[in-house]
């Protein structure tokens, strides 16, 4: 990409990271120095937008989505922090936040052993392509304050997203914070009917159609708590930018 392309697509990046104007942010599809990307940290660059000490990465994949990956194994750096050095490229999930993380966590989870017919833009037509599935995971960071935040992308694959979903409910009660209303799950659940993201007293915090940004038909982006309820958050909305395909999802706790 030349540097004049690059840099504009930086400062629309950060004018967007100011106008959110969050204390933490979580992020999905992010690369981790791959040549698709200009070789950046893309979770470490954000950081450095919102002014926040505090980032770390988790690669569900090592490699580039577009080319030759494998899955991570014990000898590769699954949680890339802002002190960490020599982690390999990458393609995952990543938190940023501006209040102090006491500690971070990862699950993974595996991907789907088969893939789905998915449609995508060519030449002006759509056309579909047989996309096989890979690894996920979910990132949890430990804050100061006292809350648990976990962000996730789950799998595209109907029925398996959601037996993803169970197993990050499940752990995210493993992780020692006892105040249920402390404990937040977000991200990309690649789940369209809210109706199933609950249960296991799990509850759905904002309804907003999120994907694709330019024309929203479903929601697949979630907020999601054991305890807090509409009253305790507001929920603010924002158009379609250009930055992502999909809506920023963005939630203010009282």
């Amino acid at each position: 990409m030349p540097p004049d392309k690059d840099a504009d697509k930086a400062a629309l990046l950060a004018a967007e990271i100011a106008h959110l104007r969050s204390d933490l942010i979580g992020l999905q599809e992010v690369d981790y120095f791959l040549e698709r990307s200009g070789n950046h940290n893309q979770v470490g660059d954000i950081a450095a937008m919102m002014g926040a000490a505090h980032w770390a990465f988790a690669p569900s994949l090592m490699g580039s989505p577009d080319e030759e990956w494998r899955n991570p194994n014990d000898s590769d750096t699954k949680i890339v922090a802002e002190k960490s050095e020599g982690a390999l490229p990458g393609y995952g999930i990543g938190i940023v936040s501006k209040i102090p993380v006491l500690s971070w966590h990862r699950l993974d989870l595996k991907g789907s052993p088969v893939g789905v017919l998915m449609a995508f833009p060519v030449d002006g037509k759509l056309k579909r392509f047989y996309v096989r599935d890979h690894p996920r995971s979910a990132l949890a960071a430990k804050l100061d304050n006292g809350w648990l935040v976990i962000n996730t992308h789950l799998s595209f694959v109907p029925g398996f997203s959601l037996a993803q979903l169970i197993k990050v409910k499940r752990w995210a009660n493993t992780l020692g914070v006892t105040d249920k209303s402390k404990i937040l799950i977000m991200g990309d659940l690649n789940i369209p009917f809210a109706i199933f993201t609950k249960g296991f007293k799990w509850k759905s915090l904002a309804t907003m159609r999120t994907f694709p940004s330019w024309y929203p038909k479903v929601q697949i982006d979630y907020f999601l708590s054991q305890k807090l309820r509409a009253k305790d958050i507001q929920h603010i909305q924002y158009p379609h930018s250009g930055m992502s395909d999909h809506l920023p999802l963005q939630i203010e706790v009282d």
